[in-house]
């Protein structure tokens, strides 16, 4: 079968040479464990973790099975679960009450992202990172990332004014990272000079630099019970553009970012490898809700064997390029790898 690869002369390094067989390297486990180029490792995953105000029990989110809306109580043990499986970092999203429209539940010290960075900082310490996401959509009646002017569209400058304090309080909350999401022009260079002058010159930003107006993000608006009518196009990415990636990250870079980040994943891969090529920051990419969703669904259904496409998807993203992996999965992951 083989004998017609090996006609003629050829060297031992040749590829085609019959000293070079691929498959002994994947004979067992334990090769393919040994010779794997790429392997997702706990502290390279993050957490998503959902403190909810006015609830006395956690609250399964419906369109994401196994993810929940937390009280503080089970926030502070789903943190601790999460570190002593070894996950690297822990991004925390505060759902309020009550929204108005600026959004100011971001900005009250003792709002409940705030709680949450403090609850979850005085539980598990320095042990991972612990980063707050900035952003003012989960607080607003009408679901935007900023602030609105006359006209109902985002006002970028008066909104980065108001992603400033909200990364001071994060900070002043206990925040390792603060991570900016709403996409506004010069909100890394804005948010880096409010921290400095607070004196919280420790803290990183994690830049949402190369955020796509996807429709991946259904589930994740449920989950933090979002106002939005409409959609985000006018400050989000087009799918369609790659050179504009390279762009928003090279300003984010430029304007103070300690990491940036692709979101999402898996439809987007190709801007991660991009991105991973041509800056010398960490880049994350964040798999999002809709990625979570559809594997669990199809998994509910016996289509596809869940753990296995789990690892594929989480292998393919760190291959791409992502050093750190934002995955509704890290937990448990993360405790698979560790048996």
């Amino acid at each position: 079968m083989f004998s017609s690869l090996y006609a003629g002369n050829v060297s031992a390094t040749d590829p085609g040479a019959p000293y070079y067989r691929p498959r002994r390297l994947r004979r067992t486990p334990a090769l393919r464990r040994l010779t794997a180029e790429t392997r997702v490792t706990p502290d390279r995953l993050i957490q998503p973790l959902f403190l909810r105000e006015g609830i006395t029990e956690p609250r399964e989110i419906p369109s994401m099975p196994g993810v929940y809306q937390h009280t503080r109580d089970t926030l502070r043990k789903a943190a601790v679960d999460a570190v002593n499986a070894g996950v690297g970092g822990l991004m925390l999203f505060g759902i309020p009450e009550d929204k108005d429209p600026r959004g100011t539940g971001a900005l009250d010290p003792d709002g409940v992202l705030q709680v949450a960075l403090r609850d979850v900082v005085a539980e598990v310490g320095d042990a991972t990172v612990v980063i707050g996401d900035i952003n003012l959509d989960e607080y607003t009646d009408h679901g935007h990332t900023g602030v609105l002017d006359d006209s109902g569209d985002v006002d970028n400058d008066a909104s980065i004014e108001l992603y400033a304090q909200v990364a001071v309080v994060q900070a002043e909350a206990g925040a390792h990272v603060v991570a900016p999401s709403g996409m506004m022009d010069g909100q890394v260079r804005r948010i880096r000079e409010a921290l400095d002058q607070a004196g919280h010159q420790s803290v990183a930003v994690l830049g949402y630099s190369a955020k796509y107006a996807s429709h991946f993000y259904g589930p994740f608006r449920d989950a933090v019970e979002s106002s939005l009518r409409g959609d985000r196009k006018s400050y989000q990415q087009n799918p369609g553009n790659i050179r504009e990636s390279l762009r928003e990250v090279e300003l984010d870079v430029a304007e103070g970012a300690d990491m940036v980040m692709v979101k999402p994943a898996l439809a987007y891969l190709d801007i991660v490898r991009l991105i991973a090529d041509h800056v010398h920051v960490p880049v994350s990419a964040y798999q999002v809700s809709g990625e979570y969703a559809m594997v669990e669904a199809a998994a509910a259904k016996g289509w596809i064997d869940r753990e296995h496409i789990i690892d594929e998807i989480l292998t393919s993203i760190h291959r791409a390029g992502a050093s750190q992996i934002i995955t509704y999965w890290a937990t448990e992951v993360a405790q698979r790898l560790g048996r």
